[in-house]
């Protein structure tokens, strides 16, 4: 399907999974979209499964927006809680389109608490309580996170029962933008069809000798943690200067306190210099920064916290934020308070996902995640590039279910394409607005 006609298909009203391989410009029809939306004087909430992936469509998490926060499902009493602010029902009720970015990433259960939140909390019997959902991305990126016995039905947001309930339509991208007919863009089509060449294998192998022009400054991408926090402080203790160093302050049980560490991507114990790279790692649109944001470290504040300039020129100073868990009764059970930074030489594969990279270095050989491989190599342009110090047979690989479900998605997006006319989702796009309060617009 062209971006036109998927943009003509989110404008009709109807629930919509947004998809297709990378480059195929997917954020560029969603934002088309909620442009036309805002035109239109319809109320749209922009979400994205993750913090760096909410940053390309200048959004915020599905988890904050619904009042998930850090819980994979929900109780009653939880539903009875959110029902009670009366800020959660009006944002709610005002809303008539929910955008949701990088769908692969969210997890099935936690699909299904949305639906239940908006149903019960709007009184009505509808999916997703008769907004309009948009969800996007492809399942082909890196999977929810999910306990170590559960297989990929049991993940997949595609496997849940919102998603059939929400009757989503099928808009599938198929006109390539950002690697257009090279080298690269064939090897990553050959990564989706579960069948990769030697051919494809010898050029992969041949990127281990890239040389990067002079004045390049390739973004290092790994698997692992501990691979990116060892390049991170290396590259800082090269810096001139002093560290300063800040400490975290925790409160709450124990248990929970340990939660939180887990899911805060800063440090306990964090050192910073003048002039390192780093990424903010908490939403806050109110202080121009969301999860993802990155900069530099350009001075100190009077107060002695990091003064940070973003790569779009903002001066932002990092001072402490505090991260919580509440219970049913909306009362903290444990704080995390911290600048909300951590340095950004290299990051991890999973941070990358949603970006476009001029130029890469990326290590591949711990790969432990089918996805993993396909989200790094699929940040790229071209081979000429792209640096690959080493890969394993993991990072060729997709998962079977995602391989089973893209080939459906393809299918059910062609029988859209031909059944529905541009006319008819024009009707629809005129119905939708006038049933949305909104403003109907000329034919766009």
């Amino acid at each position: 399907m062209t971006q036109e006609k998927a943009l003509q298909f989110l404008k009709s009203g109807r629930n919509i999974f947004l998809t297709g391989s990378a480059g195929t410009g997917k954020t560029y029809v969603l934002n088309q979209f909620i442009q036309h939306l805002k035109d239109a004087k319809i109320e749209v909430a922009v979400t994205a499964s993750t913090g760096i992936a909410a940053t390309h469509i200048l959004g915020v998490t599905i988890h904050s927006w619904a009042g998930i926060g850090i819980k994979q499902k929900i109780t009653e009493k939880d539903l009875a809680y959110l029902k009670k602010q009366k800020a959660i029902r009006d944002k709610f009720n005002k809303t008539k389109v929910l955008i949701i970015d990088e769908i692969s990433m969210l997890h099935k259960d936690q699909l299904n608490s949305i639906h239940h939140i908006l149903s019960y909390c709007m009184d009505s019997n509808a999916a997703f309580g008769g907004l309009q959902v948009v969800l996007c991305g492809d399942f082909f990126q890196l999977p929810p996170i999910g306990d170590y016995t559960q297989k990929s039905r049991d993940k997949f947001a595609f496997m849940s029962d919102a998603w059939q309930f929400g009757d989503m339509a099928i808009c599938y991208l198929t006109e390539q933008y950002r690697q257009s007919n090279n080298q690269l863009n064939d090897i990553l089509e050959e990564i989706r069809s579960g069948k990769v060449s030697q051919v494809a294998i010898d050029a992969l192998n041949s990127a281990k000798t890239t040389q990067f022009e002079e004045g390049i400054e390739p973004t290092m991408l790994y698997t692992h943690n501990k691979d990116v926090d060892f390049i991170n402080n290396e590259h800082l203790a090269k810096l001139p200067g002093k560290s300063r160093y800040f400490k975290a302050k925790t409160k709450g049980e124990k248990a929970m306190r340990d939660l939180l560490k887990r899911s805060v991507l800063t440090q306990d114990d964090m050192a910073l210099r003048i002039g390192a790279k780093v990424m903010f790692v908490k939403n806050n649109p109110e202080r121009d920064f969301i999860n993802g944001t990155l900069g530099e470290i350009i001075d100190y504040t009077s107060l002695g916290f990091p003064l940070v300039k973003t790569l779009d020129g903002n001066k932002i100073t990092a001072s402490i934020e505090e991260w919580t868990i509440t219970n049913e009764n909306g009362q903290s059970i444990a704080s995390y308070q911290q600048i909300p930074l951590r340095l950004a030489w290299a990051i991890t594969v999973h941070k990358s996902q949603g970006m476009t990279l001029d130029a890469a270095e990326l290590d591949l050989s711990k790969t432990f995640e089918r996805g993993q491989g396909y989200v790094a190599l699929s940040r790229l342009r071209s081979l000429e590039r792209l640096r690959l110090l080493g890969f394993n047979n993991t990072a060729l690989q997709v998962d079977p279910l995602a391989l089973k479900a893209d080939r459906r998605f393809q299918e059910l997006s062609d029988l859209n394409d031909e059944k529905f006319t541009t006319d008819d989702l024009e009707l629809e796009r005129k119905e939708f607005i006038r049933k949305s309060g909104g403003r109907v617009l000329n034919k766009i």
